[in-house]
């Protein structure tokens, strides 16, 4: 599993931190069997958002995961007010398929319950997550 770099406490907000690996195999196993409950879609879309934040860090993009989770990812232009020039916004579910890689970012770009808009915001090159 991919661990955070020594600098990570002070980069990334408390509220994004990886989960406990049990907790996640066992979100993961009730996602993997239709049975997850929203503490586990929330547990797996901040676990996953804070795992890319590591990959992929920056301020560039915003991924938006309503209404568990934001982060701020890929390195490039730097915001500080308002929206950022680019973002990205998906559903919990669609999200954890695109972290584990049940689907690619092509067949996400193609749900209808997937939005983005920005030069920088194809997040291919980080997803899966491993």
């Amino acid at each position: 599993m991919l661990r955070p770099p020594s600098n990570y406490a002070d980069s990334v907000p408390p509220r994004l931190r990886p989960a406990d690996p049990f907790e996640v195999n066992d979100a993961l196993a009730r996602f993997g069997g239709d049975e997850a409950t929203s503490a586990d879609l929330r547990l797996l879309c901040k676990h996953y958002l804070a795992l890319l934040s590591v990959i992929a860090p920056g301020r560039s993009v915003e991924v938006r995961i309503p209404p568990y989770a934001a982060a701020q990812v890929v390195a490039g232009v730097r915001h500080t007010r308002g929206t950022p020039p680019a973002v990205v916004e998906m559903t919990p579910t669609l999200w954890i398929r695109l972290a584990i890689g049940q689907i690619t970012w092509a067949q996400a770009t193609q749900s209808p319950e997937f939005t983005a808009s920005g030069e920088r915001a194809d997040l291919s090159a980080y997803l899966p997550i491993r």
